[in-house]
């Protein structure tokens, strides 16, 4: 029964998260909330793991998932089920791509798409902030980064090194304090 509900809720979430990886953050919030197979907490520690690992952070998320559900099996089953419509997508659009590109229905309902993407990831982002952005040196450290992103443009490297350099330093200080 597991095997089945895993399959459906990530291939619920490979048909329905336009927009990339991190569009996969809200369907992925709510299983947390519904089936309880990982907590809000493991999910911001998947989408630190994903971002960092190699290959598409939707995929790597749901593999982690499947990992945390029930183990190799259920991450198989999470992986297949993400990228199955993709998949199927992608081989259609292809074959339709040419004859309705300059579509003005095509065109409208993706740029529709767009900003629904945004916004879900959007409202993920405020709640996973609210959720791990707690404590003195976490904000200071979150405020920094954000300031830092809002003026200059960095690669996405950068704030991954400089938030894992500064969370060692600041358990080290912590840990002697």
């Amino acid at each position: 029964m597991i095997y089945f509900q895993l399959f459906k809720e990530f291939f619920k979430i490979g048909v329905l998260s336009f927009g990339g990886g991190f569009a996969t953050l809200p369907f992925l919030y709510n299983i947390a909330e519904k089936y309880h197979w990982y907590s809000v907490n493991e999910l911001t520690q998947m989408l630190a793991i994903s971002s960092i690992t190699p290959g598409p952070v939707g995929l790597n998320m749901a593999t982690y998932a499947g990992m945390q559900t029930q183990g190799i099996i259920t991450a198989m089953i999470a992986s297949l089920a993400i990228i199955t419509p993709s998949f199927f997508i992608v081989i259609g659009i292809s074959k339709l791509l040419k004859k309705f590109s300059d579509n003005f229905y095509v065109q409208a309902a993706i740029y529709g798409l767009k900003p629904a993407s945004c916004a879900l990831i959007a409202s993920v982002a405020i709640k996973l902030i609210k959720s791990t952005v707690s404590g003195f040196y976490a904000t200071a450290l979150f405020t920094c980064l954000l300031v830092i992103f809002l003026t200059r443009k960095q690669s996405p490297l950068f704030y991954l090194i400089t938030s894992g350099l500064a969370g060692i330093l600041l358990f080290i200080i912590m840990t002697k304090v």
